[in-house]
């Protein structure tokens, strides 16, 4: 019995030269290599998102469900914080460190 199957699958041209390219340069020995590989990243990326969903968010949000006047800030000081994390970084990536 066969493992795999055979898709037909239609790419815009920047993708399909992505995939050549990808061939061409020995980096993957033929196209479905190159999506297989992609496929598993999405897949990785997808089951990171879900775990970090169930451990932090979830969590984060049951906690201050159960506790509303616990530590947690206001959307304006949320806003405040992350604009000085923000000008922080371009401030770091204008002096290249």
């Amino acid at each position: 019995m066969r493992t795999t199957q055979s898709l037909s699958i239609t790419l815009p041209h920047d993708m399909a030269d992505m995939v050549r390219a990808k061939v061409s340069s020995g980096e993957y020995a033929t196209e479905s290599e190159v999506i297989r590989d992609g496929l598993r990243v999405l897949a990785a990326r997808d089951s990171a998102v879900e775990k970090w969903l169930r451990e932090e968010v979830a969590a984060t949000f049951d906690a201050v469900k159960a506790d509303p006047a616990g530590k947690t800030e206001s959307a304006t000081e949320t806003w405040r914080q992350l604009q000085a994390h923000m000008d922080s970084r371009s401030t770091k990536a204008a002096s290249g460190t």
